[in-house]
Order: structure tokens, then sequence, then C-alpha cells
């Protein structure tokens, strides 16, 4: 595949550089992938693309016209091609990847890919261990409200915003931009502060270093923790990593900025060797931007040296929720949305799928429970879901159904994970989700070695499998007043639906 600096090189000219090129995506029903897909199909390129198991995402993009094959061999390359792109979960010897070498097929990674279109464009780069697609959802809402017209690739489906992917009128060769930003009738926007094409935003993930690749001029860094830990062999490898990503973001003098969290993302040894301006947020007074939060009402404001902002109420519970809608609310004003604009548009926010999401009531013997889904897969998620969720839901009792995602991550975080569940009365886990990591991996942890560190905590645990045995539990176990909530980034959302599909 191209290097880092191979990625610089943008060819063509703005705004066409992708119309009528032949490209083919391989692992194309991913979320970034496809939001990559499609986004570059809306603007003329001639897309296919293969994964090997069909999904609504390939669904989605099937009835755009783009084909998908669920067969991944040499053959799968159509003919003619001018580039393949890959998802970061394919490995470098894959049949398609293979085949496009030989016959001398450009080969580039999604992050590679995306980092060329964002050259082009004001790209804002969503980057943190936790919150990306969170945040870049809350700051897709706002700007499209404020009339900002932006275009973008996140990581999970929002309806609200038409789901994982937009183009704005920017991207679509020969339809002009859009002259009216929230809270400023009248104004162009040509981007900050002037000059530069329309906004694209995008999740930058640090797997892999994935996020070296892109090439954003406004950047944000939500925190900074432990994981991935089968790529970083150290915190300070991952911190060192960030710093990279810091350092990408261009001059101040070139509008290059950057918003870091306060507290939890080692600000300071990431921005000391950085060229952009930089500021923080956080709920320290101290912080540029203070974050004011009420657990119970879910009031948020955002507080400069003294001075309120804006202020609106969160539909998500939890401070790490607050933390979100205020990074994208400050990155939102970055741009040129009006804070009474901001705060309107987070106030009507109405949540991302999976991630804290209610899904409804069921009727159980002697009452009903309350069920939620969660893409939650990291220690500190899961204690920020939970814990938010017993202050807001105030239930009976929590019951989290919980699957752990890779066994790697599993190992190194065994700890971290069992002291996660404190606000769980009973946790459920079911196997492990097999990924990314080697079959030598795979035996080294089991789901039963987290039930076990979660016994000797005291937490009410145990171990099942399949999903149909789980549903089976809770249709025993579940009293009126339970909160149940489904857990992981694996196939597990599948528990809460069944359960919810047995309703009495």
């Amino acid at each position: 595949m191209t290097t880092a600096t191979d990625s610089r090189k943008a060819t063509g000219l703005p705004g066409c550089e992708w119309a009528g090129r032949r490209l083919h995506f391989v692992g194309i029903g991913g979320c970034g992938l496809s939001g990559l897909a499609q986004l570059l199909h809306r603007r003329g390129a001639l897309c296919s693309g293969s994964d090997n198991v069909p999904s609504e995402l390939t669904g989605t993009l099937q009835a755009e016209g783009i084909a998908v094959s669920h067969q991944q061999t040499a053959q799968s390359v159509p003919d003619p091609c001018d580039m393949v792109i890959a998802s970061a979960a394919i490995k470098p010897d894959h049949a398609e990847l293979a085949a496009a070498r030989r016959r001398g097929i450009e080969v580039l990674t999604y992050a590679q890919a995306l980092g060329r279109v964002q050259a082009r464009h004001t790209g804002i780069s969503i980057a943190g261990t936790h919150g990306k697609s969170t945040t870049a959802a809350m700051l897709c809402h706002v700007l499209i409200r404020c009339g900002l017209d932006p275009s973008f690739i996140i990581g999970a489906n929002c309806p609200q915003i038409g789901g994982g992917s937009r183009v704005g009128a920017d991207m679509i060769p020969g339809t002009p931009a859009p002259g009216t930003p929230g809270g400023t009738p009248g104004t162009p926007f040509t981007g900050p502060p002037t000059g530069r094409p329309g906004l694209l935003v995008a999740e930058a993930c640090e797997f892999n270093r994935s996020f070296h690749f892109h090439r954003p001029v406004i950047g944000l860094i939500g925190n900074v923790e432990e994981d991935h830990l089968d790529v970083y062999e150290s915190l300070d490898a991952i911190i060192e990593a960030f710093a990279v990503f810091a350092r990408l973001l261009p001059p101040a003098r070139q509008d290059g900025r950057l918003l870091i969290a306060h507290d939890g993302a080692h600000r300071q040894r990431i921005t000391a060797d950085v060229r952009c301006a930089v500021e923080t947020f956080g709920t320290s007074s101290d912080a540029d931007f203070q974050v004011v939060f009420e657990a119970c009402s879910r009031r948020v404001a955002v507080v400069r040296r003294g001075d309120a902002l804006a202020e609106w109420t969160n539909v998500m519970a939890g401070e790490h929720n607050a933390l979100n809608a205020a990074a994208a609310a400050v990155l939102a004003h970055i741009v040129g949305a009006s804070w009474p604009a901001i705060a309107a548009a987070l106030n009507d926010f109405q949540g991302v799928e999976r991630r804290m999401q209610r899904l409804g009531r069921r009727q159980v013997a002697g009452g009903e429970v309350v069920v939620y889904d969660d893409y939650g897969h990291h220690p500190t998620e899961i204690a920020a879901t939970l814990e938010a969720l017993r202050t807001s839901e105030q239930p009976r009792r929590l019951i989290c159904v919980f699957q752990p995602h890779q066994h790697s991550r599993t190992r190194f975080l065994l700890e971290q994970f069992a002291a996660s569940f404190r606000a769980a009365d009973v946790v459920i886990v079911p196997d492990i989700y097999f990924v990314r990591d080697s079959r030598i991996e795979k035996h080294r942890v089991t789901a039963a070695d987290l039930v076990d560190r979660l016994r000797q905590r005291n937490v009410t645990a145990m171990h099942l499998y399949p999903f149909e045995a789980i549903v089976e539990q809770l249709e025993v176990m579940c009293r009126d007043g339970d909160l149940v909530v489904i857990m992981g980034a694996g196939p597990v959302w599948q528990v809460a639906r069944r359960f919810l599909a047995r309703q009495q």
C-alpha cells in the first residue's frame, strides 16, 4: 500500500477529481468505507465493492446503484478498475488486494483515501479513544441545522442527519455552495476564515495509526486512554500517536485549530510541538471552554471566562455526553455557527443508533422493563454509560448483557473490565467476539475469565451463549422496574431486538 507521504498527493481539480474514476471497495459493509463509497459515488465516481456478509448497509449501497459482491476473490475486482480502497480490517494478503497489485491497480486504505479527499476541503477530524461517533454526529447535526451544509463520514447511523454519510453541495461538481450559514444571514461561507472549500467531517481512528493519513484543518482530541494494545505496546506509544496526529494540523496562520480536552487527554505532551492554535474544553474552570453539567436535568452550558455562551438540554444522559456535545458546539462555532443557533440545534438532537439508545419498553411478569442498546466496548465507556443510566433512569435493577470485543482487548484490560460494571446488578457475558485476533490469542482468554473476575468483585455474573439462551434468561429473570442494557461492538445488538420481539 502507499505511504503517508503518498496520501498527500491529490490528482485533478477540486470538485471533479473523482468523477468518472472506477473505484472498488474491499470490506464495503463497514461504517467508514460504506460512507466513503457513498460520498465518492455521489461525486460521480463509478463504485463497486465486496463484503463477505450481506447487511443493511450493503443493501443501502445497492439501492443507491453501487454493485456489491459477497464473494471476495481475485475475480471480484472489476475490469476495468482505477483504484482499490480497502477497509482497515482487510489484511494485506487479501485475494482482492493481491489481484489489484498484480494488475498494477493503485491500492489505498480507507484512511489514505479519506486523506486525499480531506486535502481538498476544510477537514474536521474527530479523534479520541471514546465518543468519536457521538461527537461527530452532534457536530454534523448542528452544522446542518445552522445552514453550513457539511459533508461527513461517521462510524454510526444517525437517522436525524440522514445516516452515516452525506455530500454537501460543495462536493458535487457544478453545484454552488450555500450562502446562509447559521446566525449570519446573507454571508457566504467559505471556511475558516476565507478561501477554503466546504466542510468535511470525519472520525479519526487511532487503530493501526490510521488517523496519521488524515489531512484536517481543524482537529478534536476528546480523550486518550489505553486501547488497541494489539497495535500499541504502551500508553506512551498511544500518546505519541495522538501527538503525531496533532502535528498534522497546519500552522495557526493557515487556520489550523486543535480543540483538546483539558483533562484526560494528556494535552501537555500531545500539544508540546504543534504549530496550530490550541484551545481546551472540560469541566475545569481553567479550561478555555468550561462545561457545566447537571446530571438530573441533563442541562449543559458552555462558559468562557465566566460568561455563558450557550445552554441546552441533552437527550443523552451522562457527563461524558455533555462533554461530547460541548466539543461539538465549540467546533461548530469555530466554523461560523452562532451560539444561539448551536444551542437550539443541540436541544433538538435525538441521539445515535447504538449509543445509549433507548429502544423502548416491554412487558414482563408483573410489569415492564426498559431496554437500551449501546456500542460501548472499552472499560471507561462501560462505566460511564452504566452510571449515567443508573442516575437518569433509577431502575430497580440494572441488568447488563455485555459481549467483549476481541480477545486481545479483553486480555489486556481484563481487570479494568471487571471494575467497570460496578453500577450493574447483574452481568451476562456471551462468548467474546472474534474479529481481528490470531487463533493463538483466541485461546488466551475467555468470557468465563471475565465472569470470574466479576464474581470476585461481588457482581452477580454468568456466561451464557448462544444469544437465544440469553434472551430466554432475560425472560425468566426480568421484573417490573428493571433496566436491561445490551452492550458491545459485535452482533450482541441482536439480543435486544429478539428480547423486544417477544413482547408478551
